[in-house]
């Protein structure tokens, strides 16, 4: 028996040295073993990552050595590329190997090198092997030496479009090194593109998109939780991050805090930075969180001085004491020019500080900081040079600490729910004396001290005669209250030449106000049974909701049995005027079209995720959306929406309210809303603006569908291949098939029968906004109602039992 343990020892001695020699280098030569060869491949010793030889496209010849996560494959998600330069023709006698001094080589049939690394350390190993590590990282290192301040070179210190966990973005300041991310040239060509992501220690550290050497996106600076520009960046359930900052190094990261969730950062060849999670049970990539998100991250978008406001419309307006430096190029939407300040600063005469708030602080390429000085300070720092344009906290944790300091004109700067404090200089005029102001103050508060008793009574009895406001119970809501003299002038008594349509609360007329104004008058009908409840929800929704692609709610009227809400009037009317119009539809080309669907997306996003209230409409419909004189869509009447609670995103009712055509088979069923009933009717309205015809009483075949009538169809035209069958045949000379395509698919993922396949309106955005590749679409939920009306294409109400289910055969 001991004699057979020595046999074996023998030969397990002799193994592992043939293993070593097979990936050791000979001296002066590339003939050794190789470590990749013959289109093979090598994995991870826990199966998480693989490397090897792959084409991103089968037309084309081209061949790369990458790593990839193993679990989706065939549609490989390649995380590294090594000779993403050069190209191979094809694999054939290909070999990755080690070769003296311990570099990892590609190596052809003729024994020419196309690719090889660099050590990080200058001395050579006797034994140098290379190995991938579980964490997806190739490194090459001594094969008796695992610490990783040793290795002689890792694909974690060259990244190309994507960051795991553990790389690092940003700069090694002892020997110059960057880490950053650079984009596939396109989507079958990983050569280095257009963009870049870094981590940008300049000035003070902030994540920057460049498009080349321009840049185009800035994560806004770290302020000891997060970034400032990306609100989105808070504290979750998947991963942890940090800036590790210092003299010597910048270095931005993250760690997943499950190590059986699966997450990646990549930089696609559009400039989209995408955090990607992966989903086990449906095999499939999810987008979390991107930028840019929106116009308002594209970098300098209002120029020097200017705030982005993605909510307004336009979404451009300069600082308070601050006007457009090119008043004409201002007036046409060209912001590029910035704005300047309204008075001058004057260094020798002293100038002060404005605070301003809640925005995302502005480039810091310019700028300096220290972490020890308080607030105070920092202001004085920043009095003391004439240069220094404004100043504000460094970390904003446990109060805020440290001062951070800009010189030049302050650019990209963006209004952001939970922004920072900043304090930029201002001539002393635009603050005021601050003695003279506390005098008068005093002076006011005793005169307005002696008044206010006399005041009183008369002041309570005039206010309930000339009652200007309006408030519903205890939602805080203060509207201008307009008299009803007021509406019946402006509207000529309510003329039918000013009358704009009716629905089932009542009609709407069109009035011009005495200074000229134009306004939309949404007027109750008398004989309305639920009209008052709906009034009023309306008023508690809407009233407190402010974002370009919702109507804007000016006031109301009450007098007697009078109840009316006032709008801002939307010259082009509604959505259904248009598309379902043989002669109107024309108007509507496909950039319109594309541009109203993404406004309803971001609208239906503000409502369900970024408003004071998290809103589900329940009544989203053609008719629902008005277009202004731009054509941007603004949803309205809301006035059987609900509003839920904290993180709550769907409720249910006794009673179902909504639209014949766009309610979802759980909302009538069950009377369960949410969220995913407003993505459905998304998805319908998506496919009659793409198709040109209405959903409900759509003709096919021998058959008139009820209810989803073409959205069976599409699923047909879809499965077999034909969607472009389905296109409004205005559309059909259009150079956007493929973006046509697209939206078909996006709609019929919405319209979807379980309301978990269904996206949530953030991954809507995320969508419309890049090409990343989508799932495949289940059928959709599809069914009739049994006691429905044709008469009257608006809000309907009936009870659950009322309705029976219908699957239809697909074919």
């Amino acid at each position: 028996m001991e004699s057979f343990l020595l046999v074996f020892q023998f030969l397990l001695q002799i193994l592992l040295c043939g293993f070593l020699c097979s990936i050791s280098s000979v001296k002066d030569t590339i003939t050794a073993t190789d470590f990749l060869r013959d289109g093979k491949t090598i994995a991870s010793s826990d199966g998480s990552f693989e490397m090897g030889f792959f084409s991103p496209a089968s037309f084309m010849n081209n061949w790369y050595v990458g790593i990839w996560y193993k679990h989706d494959v065939p549609d490989k998600s390649v995380v590294w590329v090594a000779n993403r330069a050069i190209p191979l023709n094809n694999t054939s006698g290909v070999v990755l190997k080690i070769i003296d001094p311990g570099q990892l080589a590609l190596v052809t049939a003729d024994n020419r090198i196309t690719w090889s690394t660099n050590m990080s350390r200058p001395l050579a190993v006797k034994n140098p092997i290379a190995q991938l590590l579980n964490s997806g990282n190739l490194i090459v290192r001594d094969a008796n030496d695992t610490e990783p301040e040793n290795f002689l070179w890792q694909s974690f210190d060259y990244p190309t479009d994507t960051l795991l966990p553990g790389m690092k973005l940003g700069k090694n300041f002892v020997n110059g090194q960057e880490f950053y991310l650079s984009s596939w040239k396109n989507e079958y060509d990983p050569a280095s593109g257009d963009y870049t992501f870094h981590c940008d220690p300049t000035g003070y550290p902030q994540d920057v998109i460049r498009k080349s050497k321009v840049k185009v996106f800035s994560s806004g600076t770290w302020n000891g939780l997060r970034w400032s520009g990306v609100p989105g960046l808070t504290k979750n359930p998947v991963y942890t991050f940090t800036l590790d900052f210092d003299e010597r190094k910048a270095f931005y990261s993250y760690a997943l805090l499950d190590s059986s969730v699966i997450s990646k950062l990549t930089l696609n060849s559009k400039g989209m930075l995408q955090r990607w999670t992966w989903d086990d049970k449906r095999k499939e990539w999810h987008v979390y969180l991107a930028s840019p998100a929106d116009t308002c991250d594209n970098y300098g978008t209002c120029g020097a001085y200017g705030s982005c406001n993605i909510i307004l419309s336009p979404v451009c307006s300069c600082l308070d004491k601050f006007v457009p430096k090119h008043p004409r190029n201002w007036a046409k939407t060209n912001w590029s020019g910035g704005c300047v300040r309204r008075t001058p600063l004057n260094c020798q005469n002293g100038d002060g500080f404005l605070k301003y708030s809640g925005i995302k602080l502005p480039d810091t390429q310019y700028s300096w900081f220290d972490v020890s000085m308080t607030l105070q300070e920092c202001k004085r720092a920043c009095l003391k040079n004439c240069s220094c344009v404004a100043y504000s906290n460094l970390d904003i944790r446990n109060g805020g600490s440290g001062c951070l300091l800009w010189y030049g004109d302050l650019i990209d700067i963006r209004e952001l729910p939970g922004g920072q404090d900043i304090y930029i200089r201002m001539a002393t005029s635009e603050l005021g004396s601050r003695k003279k102001t506390k005098l008068l103050v005093l002076s006011l508060s005793l005169f307005i001290g002696v008044a206010v008793v006399g005041l009183t009574i008369g002041l309570y009895t005039w206010t309930k005669k000339n009652k200007r406001k309006l408030n519903l119970k205890d939602d805080d809501l203060d509207l201008p209250l307009f008299a009803l003299s007021t509406i019946t002038k402006a509207t000529s008594n309510f003329s039918a030449e000013n009358k704009l349509g009716e629905g089932g609360f009542g009609s709407v007329y069109k009035g011009i106000l005495e200074g000229g104004q134009e306004i939309a008058i949404k007027r109750l009908s008398k004989s309305s049974s639920q009209g008052v409840n709906e009034f009023k929800n309306e008023v508690i929704c809407i009233a407190k909701l402010q974002h370009r692609n919702l109507v804007k709610l000016i006031g109301c009227c009450v007098g007697g049995e009078e109840k009316m809400l006032v709008y801002e009037f939307m010259p082009n009317r509604s959505l259904d005027f248009f598309i379902f119009d043989e002669k109107k539809s024309t108007i509507l080309n496909w950039p319109k079209r594309f541009n109203i669907i993404n406004g309803i997306a971001r609208g239906l996003l503000y409502l369900h995720q970024d408003s004071r209230l998290r809103i589900i409409h329940r009544d989203l419909k053609a008719s629902n959306i008005l277009l202004d004189t731009d054509m941007n869509p603004k949803i309205s009447d809301f006035g059987i929406a609900r509003t839920v609670i904290g993180n709550e995103t769907s409720a249910n009712t006794h009673h179902v309210v909504g639209t014949h055509g766009y309610m979802s088979p759980e909302y009538v069923v069950d009377g369960v809303f949410s969220i995913k009933s407003d993505v459905f009717s998304f998805g319908v309205l998506v496919l009659e603006i793409i198709s040109g015809r209405r959903n409900r009483g759509f003709s096919h075949g021998s058959r008139n569908i009820n209810l989803l009538g073409h959205v069976r169809p599409a699923w047909r035209l879809y499965k077999e291949g034909r969607t472009l069958e389905l296109i409004d045949v205005h559309l059909i000379d259009s150079f956007y098939f493929s973006e046509l395509l697209r939206l078909i698919h996006v709609a019929l993922l919405c319209v979807q029968q379980r309301p978990e396949d269904r996206p949530v309106m953030s991954a809507v955005v995320m969508i419309l906004a890049n090409d990343a590749v989508l799932p495949q679409a289940k059928e959709p939920g599809f069914f009739t109602g049994s006691k429905f009306t044709d008469s009257d294409y608006s809000s309907t109400k009936y009870t659950t039992n009322e309705v029976t289910i219908t699957q239809l055969d697909p074919r």
